[in-house]
């Protein structure tokens, strides 16, 4: 069986196509994949890293304002069209799966326009535009979150699967967590990140939370400042007098290990990227969620949104946050044990477990054999 998995652009898209290919490959034998992605976007490092064959085309995201760099762009997209159908007569794939981005446009509509069985994975709660458009062309439109369906005009082709996230995610115990951190796994535990680069609202409002958590050496800390603002950060705590190197704090750049991270922590502080909040439902954790607020079409505040709606999360809008607001926050859940419990157990119950095995069995079904 030939398959050709596509999405690009952001991590979001990325890691699902990834763990999707994977999925495949595990499955079936004789599975052969081809990932298609842009040649400038992150995919083109990520897929062969990860072990799979790709290949590299045109695209680029449309701008919605008419101007010379659109029409430009569109010159882009329509090179992209020809080099897929030639991918597709030399590939002849049994199956196309796109993830979203704009590089899932070219693939999966030649697929579709080829006869070629097609299938979608949206994310997030407010589908992307690519995914809205493609949806009029595929067989099936795979959704994460069920609160997605009223915005695709084809009802009948939605299929709520959830979101692949990694398998040791809600599977490794507290005690092996809070050692891989050096830290206490009887103590309450505040997880913060806000990406891979950091996020600066989040990280001034630290600096004031750290000024009170210093009152409370029961409550622990795992702090991911992110690579780009971790120098800044721990200059401004020294400025303000703030010994960030307490035992239990630990303020670091880039947590390499989240599921440990994930396993000793009660609480978490971070974005609302769809995988994120997936992986807070496989692991039943209470949140502080901030969406990202340039995320395309505001997709990250109605994913934050349904947390909040089934009583998983509370969400502070980024433009509200401040220090003693999210003080404020986080004081009445931390110290709040009936809070955190409930919390917890309104997170694991927004997604189903198995995920993965759900969408590899639609895409099983939906291929020629």
């Amino acid at each position: 069986m030939r398959v050709i998995v596509t999405g690009g652009g952001t991590g979001g898209h990325v890691y699902p196509a990834l763990a999707v290919a994977k999925g495949l490959l595990d499955r079936l034998n004789n599975m052969e994949i081809l990932y298609v992605g842009t040649k400038e976007g992150m995919e083109a490092k990520l897929v062969p890293d990860n072990g799979f064959i790709f290949r590299g085309i045109s695209g680029k995201g449309l701008s919605r304002k008419l101007s010379i760099e659109t029409l430009k762009t569109a010159g882009t997209n329509m090179v992209a069209l020809w080099e897929t159908k030639k991918v597709l007569k030399e590939f002849k794939p049994d199956l196309v799966v796109g993830t979203g981005g704009y590089v899932s446009g070219p693939v999966v509509l030649s697929a579709a326009l080829f006869g070629i069985p097609t299938l979608l994975h949206e994310q997030n709660a407010f589908p992307g535009k690519t995914n809205k458009l493609l949806s009029k062309v595929v067989k099936s439109v795979m959704v994460t979150f069920p609160e997605s369906a009223k915005y695709f005009p084809s009802r009948e082709k939605i299929q709520v699967v959830g979101l692949p996230v990694r398998e040791e995610i809600g599977k490794i115990d507290r005690k092996t967590g809070a050692k891989e951190f050096g830290l206490e796994s009887d103590k309450r535990t505040l997880l913060v990140t806000g990406g891979s680069r950091g996020a600066l609202s989040i990280n001034k409002a630290l600096i004031h939370l750290l000024t009170k958590l210093e009152e409370y050496p029961d409550v622990q800390v795992i702090w991911a400042t992110g690579s780009a603002t971790y120098q800044s950060v721990v200059a401004e705590l020294e400025a303000k007098g703030i010994d960030w190197r307490q035992p239990q704090w630990r303020i670091i750049e880039y947590i390499k290990n989240i599921p440990q991270a994930l396993a000793c922590s009660d609480l978490c502080i971070c974005r609302a990227g769809a995988t994120t909040l997936a992986e807070l439902s496989a692991a039943g954790k209470a949140s502080i969620l901030i969406p990202y607020p340039y995320a395309a079409e505001n997709h990250q505040e109605y994913n934050a949104r349904v947390f909040e709606d089934k009583g998983a999360a509370q969400v502070l809008l980024d433009k509200e946050l401040d220090g003693p607001i999210l003080w404020e926050t986080v004081e009445k859940v931390i110290f709040n044990a009936f809070k955190l419990e409930e919390m917890s157990k309104r997170s694991e119950e927004v997604f189903n477990p198995g995920a993965l095995d759900r969408i590899i069995n639609l895409c099983l079904q939906t291929a020629w054999r």
